[in-house]
């Protein structure tokens, strides 16, 4: 059975991440930030203040409410459970290995256009957003795509997004996420798979957005801090391969081989494609489903929302894997021109023994916990995501459901091989990120409307 799904897989997974798809990704940030003036370099310092320095500064963005909506800091912290996990740990050293270490540089592109595409994504998600009877905002590419583009098409589009939502969280959001907990827990601590995958049914996969934004709210702090120090002293501790590192990683992006001195194809287009993949695994900018959560914000101004947006690509991306990429190609433990790995460990694993350059048998461990912190409370984001495009298809009777089967899907990912689960989790992001981005580029005139009006109150 796992064989037959691996060929279709490929098949379809061929079709989303080729060309057209990798092309659609590139431009819509592309258009996005030539259209907003490049917002996102232009005010660098305003988007900064007025999120990360804001939590400082302004109550508001910290307060609780007593309705159905979520702080703004709640919002960051759910959406940044969704995709700071695997992608940022077992992706980054898995895209190097794949596709050399110029595929970090491609993950930056990535990252630097998809923080647009994550800006308009939210002003979108803000700008269509409802109430249902409940009191509840209700928001997300499905109603942007139904209400903003209008007509059979908006709606098909909207439909199509829900149903590959669910999808990739029983995927990304799911199965990747929680073998690789299994994986090393099992490596690490001689934890079976299946008691792995029973412990992590607890009952706050079952919560509401409430209960959820409230464990991201403690974890993802901890969690981030937890793993920044440790991959800051590690490469601190290995200084003085730093340059190097870097100097592989453009070296790598465009093709060019030291050994031979002259511009190679080889290895170019691997590394774009394992960089785009894995930076949309790792940020998710162009999926549109972090919306499903930043949309419940306590906030009225859609660019005010928007800006978290580019705040959370930019603390995954250029901070966080930045990190990883570093603790890899510093520690030795690869080839810098081609990424193979030099010792036989690949994955998270890798990672661990970078780690056990400075930390000894403890790093391993380390890494361990990291995953499970980083894994876990993605997969807490993504049962909300696939909770509300189960709702949004067939109502809200059909939630409980879906967390049943979502849970159910927690013993699955604990026990299956590692390689097929990331390989269905980007096929299942693609598919998702295609309506989603048609959305965003025929959609995109709000986006700069919504800015230029922000700016000009401002």
């Amino acid at each position: 059975m796992w064989e037959s799904l691996a060929r279709v897989n490929a098949v379809v997974g061929g079709v989303v991440w080729g060309p057209v798809g990798l092309a659609l990704l590139f431009g819509t940030g592309c258009l996005l930030t030539v259209r907003t003036g490049f917002f996102q370099l232009r005010y660098f310092g305003y988007w900064m203040r007025h999120t990360i320095g804001a939590i400082f500064l302004d109550r508001n963005v910290t307060a609780h409410t007593d309705d159905e909506a979520i702080s703004q800091f709640q919002s960051l912290c759910t959406a940044l459970a969704a995709t700071i996990g695997t992608g940022n740990i077992v992706g980054v050293a898995a895209a190097i290995l794949a596709g050399g270490p110029g595929a970090v540089f491609w993950m930056w592109v990535m990252a630097l256009l998809g923080m647009m595409t994550s800006y308009a994504e939210n002003v979108l998600g803000i700008c269509y957003r409802r109430r249902d009877a409940a009191g509840r905002w209700c928001g997300g590419p499905m109603y942007y795509l139904a209400e903003g583009l209008g007509g059979g098409f908006g709606r098909a589009l909207a439909v199509l997004f829900a149903c590959f939502c669910v999808l990739a969280s029983f995927g990304m959001g799911n199965m990747s996420q929680i073998n690789s907990i299994a994986g090393n827990l099992q490596a690490v601590f001689r934890v079976p798979p299946v008691a792995t995958g029973i412990v992590l049914t607890l009952r706050v996969i079952l919560s509401g957005l409430k209960r959820v934004a409230a464990v991201t709210e403690a974890i993802v702090p901890l969690m981030a801090l937890f793993y920044l120090f440790g991959a800051l002293t590690v490469v601190c501790v290995h200084w003085a391969a730093v340059p190097a590192a870097f100097a592989a990683i453009f070296r790598g992006a465009f093709g060019l081989q030291a050994a031979g001195g002259g511009v190679l194809g080889y290895g170019m287009a691997r590394a774009i494609s394992w960089g785009f993949k894995r930076g949309a695994f790792s940020n998710e900018a162009g999926l549109g489903a972090s919306v499903l959560v930043h949309c419940a914000a306590n906030v009225e101004e859609p660019v005010q929302q928007g800006m978290w947006g580019i705040f959370e690509v930019f603390a995954d991306t250029m901070v966080v894997c930045t990190l990883t990429a570093l603790v890899v190609l510093t520690s030795g433990l690869v080839d810098l021109d081609t990424g193979a790995a030099l010792t036989g460990v690949e994955g998270s694993a890798m990672v661990g023994q970078a780690f056990s350059t400075v930390f000894g048998a403890f790093g391993p461990q380390f890494i361990a916990v990291s995953v499970l912190l980083f894994a876990y409370s993605t997969t807490l984001g993504w049962s909300h995501y696939g909770t509300r495009a189960v709702v949004y298809l067939l109502g809200e009777r059909a939630a409980a459901g879906y967390k049943l089967v979502f849970a159910a899907m927690v013993l699955v990912g604990a026990v299956m091989k590692l390689d097929l689960a990331w390989a269905l989790s980007d096929t299942f992001n693609g598919l998702m990120m295609l309506p989603n981005l048609v959305g965003v580029v025929g959609l995109s005139g709000v986006v700069v409307r919504e800015t230029q009006a922000y700016l000009k109150r401002k």
